[in-house]
């Protein structure tokens, strides 16, 4: 993958999903770390009907440190993996009270040394919260559409990401993700690719190869 064609593919999808963006429902800093805590190995549909009730009940960082874990538990149980999920938010809220005055993190450093949150988790947040994009989220469908058009071989989204970040121009990161994601919901979709209606088919090392 070229830088050239790289910028050509996300112009096309940008004109393809101009509505791309985060899914995920929120209105203050830390109920975005939430959400993305949640949204691990949950779809964001089942995440956004369980906010409201998790949002409504937490009001503050210090609700979420104060609550019993088995009333969190509780709360977001429809989200999987409620157990670990519940002790990552109270920890992570009590570690941004304690070591960072309540103040959710902009930086990438400090955002890693957060309960539960990882360089995909710390990527949106950054992009989301703040509007910083030094990289790029490589979630299930970044990974899968890198991998199929030809951006990245590479299977560790880390690895992936460095990859994109090369090719792609900088100013051009903050969109990257979300494109991703619509055009892996709407037409790359993981079981059945709809090639015949992708916009950058002609891009795809994918559908180039299925037609020789």
């Amino acid at each position: 993958m070229n830088k050239q064609n790289a910028k050509k593919i996300i112009d096309i999808l940008k004109s393809t999903y101009p509505d791309a963006t985060c899914s995920l429902d929120f209105t203050t800093p830390f109920e975005m770390v939430v959400a993305v805590m949640l949204s691990a190995q949950c779809t964001d549909e089942r995440v956004n009907k369980t906010t409201p009730i998790l949002f409504k009940r937490c009001k503050t960082i210090s609700d979420y440190v104060d609550i019993d874990i088995k009333e969190l538990e509780d709360i977001i149980h429809p989200c999987g993996f409620f157990k670990n999920k519940a002790r990552n938010i109270k920890l992570c809220a009590k570690q941004i009270l304690d070591n960072f005055n309540g103040v959710v993190p902009n930086n990438m450093e400090d955002l890693l040394t957060l309960a539960g949150v990882g360089r995909k988790s710390a990527n949106v947040i950054l992009l989301e919260v703040y509007g910083i994009a030094n990289g790029i989220a490589v979630d299930t469908h970044a990974k899968r559409i890198s991998n199929l058009i030809g951006f990245s071989d590479q299977k560790e989204p880390e690895k992936i990401e460095q990859d994109l970040i090369k090719v792609i121009p900088k100013e051009y990161l903050k969109y990257v993700n979300h494109l991703f994601v619509w055009h892996g919901r709407n037409t790359c979709i993981a079981r059945k690719p709809n090639c015949e209606d992708c916009t950058v088919k002609n891009f795809c090392r994918f559908y180039l190869k299925s037609k020789e």
